[in-house]
């Protein structure tokens, strides 16, 4: 009576027979599939970007049709002179402030949600099609917005991180696995831009700087508390009323800003783990780290 092993058995789109064509062409499929569903992403935010844009730009129209009405009021009528001339000078700053100044670029939580809702189950069903591991690693890349992390989801336990993979799925012998951009990589790009000072290297100090970020400039919690041990590499925030709901979906943008936020400010890999809160707050959000250099 032999005896067989379930990983010679198992059939993945990983599996070592590279010669097999037919899952070569899985391979291939399911690589298109990820690159589909980035490209949709992408179209999504710019077309929704557009429309708020649009929206902002119609309200700074009427502010302004109200400014001018107000100027043409004070020249009319002299004893409300003042207060109408006041009203259209309100009115006109309003409204270039709100032309000039609109967030072209925010999504409303609940559209920007049902986004990323789509995402987070397309991305997790090609995962568990290819029989990956739960773990979730953010690797540093390079200094373009797009390259500044990426999240790889191994097969195997014993896994090696890629080192500047140019396609969704590697398939080397220690590094097969899932590479993707990051929700939370954009997200960090407008962190950075923002910052007025120098992005800390030391891990207390980032936590500070991610989970105020988290709170008071992308408003995707309401509150946001660090506990940071640097002698074990590892930072825990715990986030309440998550506004792109649970945060232990894939790559959850709350989730991934943080891990990204990590892996840049530190310069090595995070692994990410995600758990329900103890009371005090929703969600545990944890990053784990080397220390060996």
């Amino acid at each position: 009576m032999s005896t067989t092993d379930p990983d010679q058995t198992a059939e993945t789109p990983f599996a070592d027979d590279s010669t097999d064509g037919a899952r070569d062409d899985a391979r291939a499929e399911l690589a298109a599939q990820v690159e589909l569903l980035t490209e949709e992403n992408r179209r999504l935010r710019r077309e929704y970007a557009r429309a708020r844009q649009s929206r902002y730009r119609r309200t700074a129209y009427a502010l302004a049709a109200v400014g001018v009405l107000a100027a043409v009021g004070g020249v009319l009528f002299v004893d409300g002179r003042d207060v109408l001339f006041a009203l259209a000078a309100t009115g006109l700053f309003a409204a270039a402030l709100t032309y000039y100044l609109s967030p072209a670029g925010v999504v409303a939580a609940d559209v920007g949600e049902r986004v990323y809702a789509a995402m987070a189950v397309n991305e997790a069903a090609i995962a568990d099609e290819l029989g990956l591991r739960d773990d979730r690693i953010y690797v540093p890349g390079g200094d373009e917005e797009t390259t500044l992390a990426r999240l790889f989801v191994p097969q195997r336990a014993g896994y090696e991180i890629p080192v500047d993979p140019t396609a969704p799925i590697v398939t080397g012998p220690t590094t097969r696995g899932l590479v993707l951009e990051t929700t939370g990589t954009g997200l960090f790009g407008e962190f950075q831009r923002a910052l007025t000072g120098d992005l800390s290297h030391a891990p207390a100090p980032l936590a500070g700087q991610l989970s105020d970020a988290l709170v008071e400039q992308f408003e995707l919690v309401t509150s946001a508390e660090t506990d940071v041990d640097g002698t074990e590499g590892r930072a825990t925030v715990a986030v309440s009323e998550s506004a792109f709901g649970d945060v232990d979906r894939f790559d959850h943008p709350v989730a991934s800003f943080l891990a990204v936020g990590f892996a840049v400010g530190l310069g090595r890999p995070v692994e990410l783990e995600v758990a329900r809160g103890d009371g005090r707050a929703d969600w545990l959000v944890t990053c784990r780290w080397s220390l060996e250099e």
